[in-house]
């Protein structure tokens, strides 16, 4: 039992907010509703979180994590980099796709900084990424490690869903403003949602990877150009 909790502990740590891979410059479109007045304060903030994790997260990086733990069981790592090309591809979004891919790289060269290049499946993805062969994202680093620490699928999903909930209000607490207190209320509210998403995402299969809302990414995508901005996409 204490070597398990010790795994959980030290997945949590990966996909923990503070964790230093660059989440915390990115607000993969939320500024954009910040720029246009859509969102002002905290019901409006509570509208767009919920959304993206209904639609963005649900049908990308969550259901990522279930399809790519899956590939891990049956060995078959050539489903993990298709699962990597197919949604780096339907991601519209130029911002997006750069930033997803700068927050995995910074993500494998920590965690191999800390464990010294142990976990063979991640050094051969990184070497995929290097080749050209694969594009990176971090749900799928962060499956590699928690599969490696004997996480069970379900519950890596919860942690990885929670970490991007907290770095996006974090960075909500920043911008829009919100009060930290606020901040606590929708993430306790995000992680009942994560709770029904992830029983959701256990029923999908690959086919429904990439699925998106027009909305979001169309945030996504004039934020590129927006002139005046606190966070990189």
């Amino acid at each position: 039992m204490e070597n398990e909790i010790l795994n959980y502990l030290e997945a949590f740590q990966i996909c923990d907010s503070t964790f230093p891979i660059g989440t915390f410059n990115h607000s993969f479109g939320m500024e954009n509703y910040l720029h246009d007045w859509r969102i002002k304060k905290a019901p409006e903030f509570n509208v767009w979180i919920t959304n993206y994790y209904r639609s963005q997260f649900k049908y990308g990086e969550g259901l990522l994590t279930k399809i790519c733990y899956e590939a891990i069981k049956h060995d078959d790592f050539e489903k993990i980099i298709e699962y990597d090309n197919s949604l780096t591809k339907a991601t519209l979004a130029l911002e997006t796709r750069e930033g997803t891919k700068m927050i995995a790289h910074q993500m494998i060269g920590l965690i191999n900084r800390i464990y010294g290049n142990s976990i063979n499946l991640l050094n051969r993805y990184e070497q995929a990424i290097d080749d050209g062969k694969a594009y990176g994202n971090p749900a799928i680093v962060f499956t590699i490690f928690a599969h490696y620490k004997g996480l069970k699928q379900s519950d890596l999903t919860l942690m990885y869903g929670y970490s991007v909930a907290s770095t996006l209000v974090q960075n909500a607490v920043r911008a829009i403003p919100l009060g930290q207190k606020e901040g606590q209320v929708i993430l306790n509210g995000l992680i009942l949602l994560l709770d029904k998403i992830c029983a959701e995402i256990s029923e999908l299969d690959e086919e429904f990877l990439g699925a998106n809302a027009p909305g979001l990414e169309l945030a996504q995508i004039k934020h590129e150009t927006q002139a005046s901005r606190l966070f990189m996409s």
